[in-house]
């Protein structure tokens, strides 16, 4: 193997880089009001080009549903492959958190499955962490659909 390619092997088993810690930019009820409106047009709306503008370039999705992710493009391609299989996918938000520079979301999905037909619910708690007047981290946690 050439040392070139050794190099590059080596750097694509690197975990990603967490996005610097800033200012938020945002006051507590302004980022909890961000993630509505985020949660409203990236998953209801079905808008998921929102992604692009509400998330960071260098967004680190700790808990993207095919493993870590990097970048807002990332997360729009999971959402324009989620609502494939779920075209009428809504998020309600539950209850909202906010403290420093994180925002925790606890939430009910509802959706009727494209391929049977069935209604399912799932639940879930999202915790966003903001810089610059951006998401730019996000972990979360989901139980498994069940009946509607």
């Amino acid at each position: 193997m050439s040392p070139d390619l050794k190099i590059h092997s080596k750097m694509a088993k690197l975990p990603p880089l967490v996005p610097a810690k800033a200012d938020p930019g945002l006051n507590l009820e302004e980022m909890k009001q961000f993630v509505r409106d985020h949660f409203e047009d990236f998953v209801n709306r079905k808008h998921t080009e929102a992604a692009l503008k509400n998330l960071s370039e260098d967004f680190l999705d700790h808990d993207e549903p095919g493993g870590v992710a990097v970048g807002a493009q990332a997360a729009k391609t999971m959402m324009d492959g989620v609502l494939q299989a779920w075209p009428d996918l809504h998020v309600t938000v539950d209850d909202i958190l906010a403290e420093g520079d994180k925002v925790m979301v606890r939430n009910t999905w509802r959706a009727t499955e494209k391929a049977t037909g069935r209604r399912i619910e799932f639940h879930g708690f999202v915790l966003w962490r903001f810089a610059h007047r951006k998401i730019v981290e996000r972990w979360a946690t989901i139980t498994p659909p069940r009946p509607a």
